[in-house]
């Protein structure tokens, strides 16, 4: 008799209510990808993967973390090593990952784009290698083939202000049928910390503006003008990423004087750099505001630890870890000024420190205003938190503090076409918990009410949130 799959059509779905909110509910709805790092360019060339490392393998921190920690040296991982040989070297450490989510991604994800249905190690690895790259040459397995494959009817990329967007001009005009949104993401702009980074990047953005910025003002006036652009091109979401919210607000006369100090080559204090940020945010918060965007705020992470690796290597590239900063009193300031001058956009907060779930899902709460269903969200588990136990600790601090139902639902968060099964695990890892509660007794057993919260978690819930309600299904 032949055994069963690991990824089988029950995977993670540890009842039979749980399956049947799968199935019935969950399994065929499209999906919403509102924030990611896909490469626009790549999307833009409808990029073909040459092998499964450049799909797979070629950016992905998470895995060359766990490589580390496996003893396989920097070459095969972020090194000059052949393709096929830092394929290998992932290979054999697929069985150390056991427990790791890593285990239960990999062979989700050769399963769904490959048809790979073996276990990943060096006994596997060659044929595995061979049965992958055939596939890579098949219609579906193209940047465009894979967001059909996968339903994918919106993708939100991260994209600096900075940035010209042709890329995102070319999709626009491509025929392509998932709508691909810039996302403004202004960080480098609070950076007057790090003039010699931050004047380059000023000097990137007068070109892109087509402007010359020598005050504060100008800055502004730059930004608000490739604010305006996403907007046109279709952007509704702003993004930040932050240790945690800045909330010193200065005056603008203190701002503009740390504007000038910086502009000159002179580093900002960190107490100089804390106003300035403050003072970005909140112009970026207002127009969001005024345009019916939704701003993210990533907070948490402590990035570049390892001072000689970042030397080394540069950033994203797996040496961040979950930092443990002081995040309520800020972020209650910097959603209370907004709030104060009718001005707080729709707003997703996403913690890395789960330690912090409980007070950023009663933070919720205090500034819902009734103009819109779940105005203000507590985000999906990101980065270290986007498995499955992080996942239930959201969803559970989500329930038990503020509604479910209004949650807008899971994303990818990821630079890799490899990821769309991220949304197959989450919506089991959702399906698990409710079908558990209802076989407990502690959930009716309404398969309508149930399951009508499954979808619109998974789908309509962003939808309507993201204002993407007037074209087709989305």
């Amino acid at each position: 008799m032949k055994s069963k799959s690991f990824i089988h059509e029950d995977f993670l779905l540890n009842n039979a209510a749980a399956r049947r909110l799968y199935h019935e509910y969950a399994e065929g709805e499209p999906i919403i990808d509102y924030h990611c790092h896909l490469p626009p360019a790549d999307v833009a060339a409808n990029r073909r993967f040459n092998n499964l490392f450049e799909i797979w393998l070629e950016g992905d921190h998470y895995k060359w973390r766990a490589m580390r920690s496996n003893g396989v040296p920097e070459r095969l991982c972020t090194g000059d090593a052949p393709p096929k040989e830092k394929f290998l070297a992932w290979a054999r450490t697929v069985p150390h990952t056991l427990r790791n989510p890593l285990y239960h991604w990999t062979h989700l994800e050769l399963k769904r784009y490959f048809g790979v249905d073996v276990l990943l190690n060096e006994q596997t690895a060659d044929a595995v290698w061979e049965q992958a790259n055939a596939r890579l040459a098949a219609p579906d397995l193209c940047a465009h083939g894979i967001l059909q494959k996968f339903q994918v009817q919106m993708v939100g990329t991260t994209d600096d202000p900075a940035d010209d967007l042709a890329h995102h001009q070319a999709i626009a005009k491509s025929g392509l049928p998932t709508r691909v949104l810039p996302t403004f993401r202004p960080d480098k702009a609070l950076n007057v910390h790090l003039p010699e980074a931050w004047n380059a990047w000023v000097q990137a953005l007068e070109k892109t503006a087509g402007m010359n910025i020598k005050k504060l003002a100008d800055l502004l006036e730059a930004l608000k003008k490739r604010h305006d652009f996403f907007h046109a091109l279709g952007g509704r979401l702003s993004d930040h990423g932050l240790e945690r919210c800045f909330a010193d607000f200065p005056t603008d006369s203190e701002a503009a004087q740390i504007f000038d100090r910086a502009r000159s080559g002179k580093a900002a204090t960190l107490a100089e750099r804390e106003k300035f940020a403050s003072h970005i945010m909140l112009q970026v918060g207002r127009w969001n505001a005024e345009k019916g965007w939704t701003m993210q705020l990533h907070v948490g992470a402590r990035r570049n630890n390892n001072t000689r690796l970042f030397k080394a290597l540069g950033p994203d590239t797996g040496f961040d870890s979950i930092g443990d900063f002081p995040q309520v009193d800020a972020l209650a300031r910097f959603l209370d000024r907004l709030d104060q001058e009718n001005a707080l956009p729709r707003t997703i907060f996403y913690n890395l420190n789960p330690a912090d779930n409980y007070a950023f899902a009663t933070m919720l709460g205090n500034f819902q205003d009734g103009s819109v269903p779940g105005k203000i969200q507590m985000g999906s588990g990101w980065w270290f938190l986007d498995q499955k136990e992080a996942m239930e600790w959201q969803l559970n601090a989500l329930s038990n503090l503020g509604l479910l139902s209004r949650f807008i639902g899971m994303l990818t968060d990821s630079r890799s076409f490899m990821s769309y099964p991220r949304h197959e695990y989450f919506r089991r890892v959702l399906c698990n918990l409710l079908g558990c509660d209802m076989e407990s007794g502690e959930l009716p057993d309404d398969f309508e009410l149930v399951g009508g919260m499954v979808r619109n978690i998974c789908y309509s819930n962003a939808r309507n949130y993201l204002g993407l309600a007037g074209s087709g299904r989305v």
